[in-house]
């Protein structure tokens, strides 16, 4: 009887062992995994190709009123996120149209609109010190935005208002990438 229980003190050592390895393993091949195998990579500032630029002239070629304001805030905010200075002298410009502002009707209830899909696009060039421009054609909100509000026309546009501003701040978030990731 006292083998048999020291046979199994034995042994449940050594699966408490072997539990605590596989358990450390899984934990480090997830960490592992979650910083290097999905594409993305940790960049710090000293790998910015550029720690400030100058927002020219955003031009507004829609109908909609005021897209030109709040792309210039976007654009602001999301370079000062990723750690860019906007400064009037910086050496690297971003200038911009705005081409394209699209609402959209996503479904009806009753033969009234009922959701809707806000689309806007536009065209940026970047010039570096030197005078080189790249151009960055058809930029525009990576996710649909949409919004629903079978409403008083109140609610319906100031819905309109909030889906707007928030394409409006993806579209931002994509010229910075692409400005950055160049």
């Amino acid at each position: 009887m006292k083998e048999t229980v020291s046979i199994c003190k034995k042994y449940t050592c050594h699966l408490k062992r072997l539990l605590f390895l596989c358990l450390l393993l899984s934990t480090v091949h997830c960490l592992l995994f979650t910083l290097f195998g999905c594409g993305y990579s940790l960049h710090g500032g000293a790998s910015l190709p550029f720690d400030a630029i100058q927002i020219g002239t955003i031009e507004n070629k829609t109908v909609e009123p005021k897209l030109q304001d709040k792309l210039y805030t976007a654009l602001t905010e999301e370079f000062l996120k990723q750690g860019i200075a906007v400064s009037p002298d910086a050496g690297y410009k971003l200038s911009g149209t705005i081409k394209e502002f699209s609402l959209l009707i996503l479904s009806e209830k009753g033969d009234i609109a009922a959701e809707y899909e806000i689309v806007i696009k536009g065209d940026f060039t970047l010039v570096d010190p030197s005078g080189k421009q790249k151009e960055l054609k058809g930029i525009g909100s990576p996710f649909i935005v949409s919004f629903s509000r079978p409403g008083p026309l109140e609610e319906v546009i100031a819905a309109k208002e909030l889906a707007s501003e928030k394409a409006i701040r993806d579209m931002a978030m994509q010229v910075v990438g692409a400005v950055i990731f160049q």
